[in-house]
Formats: C-alpha cells, sequence, structure tokens
C-alpha cells in the first residue's frame, strides 16, 4: 500500500493493458471535466508524465449532445465523436458498439437544471440507461462520476467525510445522486461490471463554464456574499487533480467496485478561496478589486435553504438561492483513501489552481469586464 503523497504505482512502461483492452469512452465530453479529461487521456498530465504517456493511436469515443460535437478540444488525434442523448437507450447502445474490454468514463450529469425532475431524468435514468448498455457491451470498468451531495453537509466543521459516511443527500441534487450510485452497485453486483465511483467535490480549473467567471467578477467587484463568519470550510478540486483520479481509478486493478473522494489535498475556509483568488486578481492580473464582501448573517444561509426546498418541492429549481444555501455549510471530506490504494497525488493547490483559471479566463474570455470599483 502507497504512503499518503508518494507517486503513482503505474507508468507507461509498466501499462497493465486496460489502454490496449478496447476503445476508451467519455459521457459528457464537451463539459467542463469531461473537456479535460479527455485531454489528460489523449497527452497525459504535465505534473505527472510518468502516469500516461501521450499516443496518438489511442481511440477515444466522445459522446455529445447533437449539434455540439465543436465544442470538444480540437487537434487531438483519436477522439470520435458521438452525438446522442443518454436519455435514449438505443444511444447509450449505440455508444458502445463493439466496445468490448473497453473503459468508460461517465462525467456527464445535470448539475443547475430548470426544473428538479431534470436530476433524475438525466443523473438517475441516464446513467442506468448508460450501465445496463455498458455491461451488455461487455465493457470492463465504468469509472462513474458523482459528487459530495448524496452525503449533504458536515455535522459540525471538525468532521470530514470519507467512504464509510452515511448517505444524507441534499436537495433533489443530492438524492438523484444518491440513486445513481446505488442503481450502479446493482448493475455491477448483478452484470459482473466494474464500477468505480467518484465523490467529486466543488471543482475549478480552466474550461469553466459562466458562474465560475461570475464568481471570479463578483470577488472582484466586492459583492461575493460571506454567509456568517466564512470559516465554513470546502473541499476543493482542481480539476486536473481530479483527472488524475480518474485515470487511476480506472487502471488500479484493486479499485474494482471501490467508492473514493477526490479533492485536493485539504479543504479550505470560504474566507480563504476568496481571498487567494482576490489577491492573485489584484497582485498578478491588474485587477482593481474593491476589497469587500457582502457579509450575510448565518441564518441567510437557513432561509436560502428553506426557498431552496419550497421551490424544488413544487418542481422549480433556481440556481443563486441553491449556492447561496451552502454557502455557510462545511462540505469537506479526506482523500486518503484514494492516496492509499490508488496512488492518488493532488499536486497543484488551491493558489495555482486559481492562477491557472484565472490565466485561462483572461486569454480565452478576454477577462472579467470592466470593474465597478471606484476607489
Amino acid at each position: 500500500m502507497n504512503k499518503v503523497g508518494q507517486p503513482p504505482v503505474f507508468s507507461p512502461s509498466s501499462d497493465p493493458g486496460w489502454l490496449q483492452a478496447g476503445p476508451l469512452i467519455i459521457t459528457g465530453a464537451t463539459g467542463w471535466l469531461g473537456r479535460n479529461l479527455v485531454r489528460a487521456l489523449a497527452q497525459g498530465l504535465p505534473e505527472l508524465p510518468d502516469l500516461l504517456s501521450p499516443n496518438h493511436t489511442r481511440r477515444i469515443r466522445a459522446l455529445v449532445l447533437p449539434g455540439t460535437s465543436q465544442n470538444l478540444p480540437q487537434n487531438l488525434p483519436g477522439v470520435q465523436p458521438v452525438e446522442g442523448d443518454l436519455c435514449d437507450p438505443a444511444c447509450c447502445q449505440r455508444l458502445l458498439e463493439d466496445a468490448q474490454g473497453g473503459t468508460l468514463f461517465h462525467t456527464a450529469g445535470i448539475i443547475h437544471p430548470k426544473n428538479s425532475r431534470a436530476f433524475f431524468t438525466i443523473n438517475v435514468d441516464g446513467t442506468r440507461n448508460l450501465l445496463e448498455a455498458a455491461a451488455k457491451a461487455g465493457i470492463r470498468r465504468a469509472v462513474v462520476v458523482s459528487s459530495n451531495s448524496p452525503c449533504g453537509v458536515n455535522p459540525h466543521p471538525d468532521h470530514r467525510f470519507d467512504e464509510e459516511s452515511p448517505y444524507r443527500p441534499y436537495m433533489n441534487y443530492g438524492r438523484s445522486k444518491m440513486l445513481m450510485e446505488l442503481e450502479a452497485r446493482q448493475i455491477a453486483a448483478r452484470s459482473g461490471l466494474e464500477v468505480v465511483l467518484i465523490r467529486a467535490p466543488w471543482f475549478y480549473g480552466p474550461d469553466q463554464p459562466p458562474r465560475q467567471t461570475l464568481f471570479f467578477k463578483m470577488i472582484r467587484d466586492g459583492r461575493m456574499p460571506i454567509v456568517g463568519s466564512g470559516d465554513n470550510w470546502r473541499s476543493m478540486a482542481y480539476i486536473d487533480n481530479l483527472c488524475q483520479g480518474l485515470l487511476l481509478a480506472a487502471m488500479v486493478p484493486q479499485a474494482a467496485n471501490q467508492t473514493y473522494w477526490l479533492a485536493d489535498l485539504r479543504p479550505y475556509t470560504m474566507n480563504e478561496i476568496i481571498d487567494t483568488v482576490e489577491r492573485l486578481l489584484k497582485d498578478e492580473f491588474q485587477q482593481k478589486c474593491c476589497h469587500r464582501r457582502l457579509l450575510l448573517p448565518g441564518w441567510f444561509g437557513e432561509v436560502a435553504r428553506g426557498l431552496d426546498w419550497g421551490l424544488q418541492t413544487v418542481g422549480l429549481y433556481h440556481q443563486k438561492i441553491h449556492v447561496l444555501s451552502e454557502m455557510n455549510k462545511t462540505i469537506a471530506c479526506s482523500v486518503d483513501k484514494a492516496c492509499q490504494e490508488l496512488g492518488y497525488r493532488p499536486v497543484v493547490d488551491l493558489e495555482e489552481g486559481m492562477r491557472r483559471s484565472l490565466a485561462w479566463v483572461f486569454a480565452q474570455q478576454g477577462g472579467l469586464g470592466e470593474s465597478l470599483c471606484n476607489t
């Protein structure tokens, strides 16, 4: 067993054969995580060159929604887009044709839908369709991305979730991911398909969606809410740290039918997260920052939670209310099991990860727009 923090045990020169057994299949390939995972599979990870070497002959089959294949990373040989929808069982079967012995990475899902029913249609029913098709197709292993939400929020600030933590799902998203995990385990038990469940918290890094760019802008413009003291802990996962863990989950034989939390090595307080982004914006990206916070009492988060619950009860969903309801919560995990059993080594920390995130925003999106700060 590897000690926490040691490098992964596999290298291209001692490849266990999982790459040669069949194609690599990714769902959600145009999403935030999916795009980065496609690059990692094709090119490896810069910080860990011994984990996976670039290979132009590698076959990567990428499921994308109709009309979105142009959003895949470009100029990567061997990447084949397959248009379709997980909610269509026939599409799942088509995606997995002639894929016996292959490895499936299931990153697709919905986090912020227009209505709460979509959580279950996509996260539960879609995953069932996919994994049943994978079992019939003879897929070797499915690495399935879940969330922290099936376990809810930590019962006290010093608590850390681990793989033995009970289900206490947070709202409908958490319930849908819990049901997804249970479905995955049942399909694995009756079919022999190897399933690895990955619980990932809030992640960050290049290819971020607009909501993360808004997060940066709110910090710069002094509009970022701090609910309560801001000393509540949050686990976060830099996108390449998460991709590293997904690769290890696919290649380590002992990971079959296990569950792992993947995140940065330690959690951060909300104050630390926001202060880090603000400091980088000011010192390294020459942004005029307001150096203010929107301070709200702790009970404000509970009011938001009540509103969130009420809306979701009648089938509605409001992203900003949902996010606000979590702002005063501790949602933190331990990655010890992944470090010990997979050789997981999250080498990028908060400051460097946020630096890269901001660099991507300024390079790809031209920055955050005009600052609202007057002084």
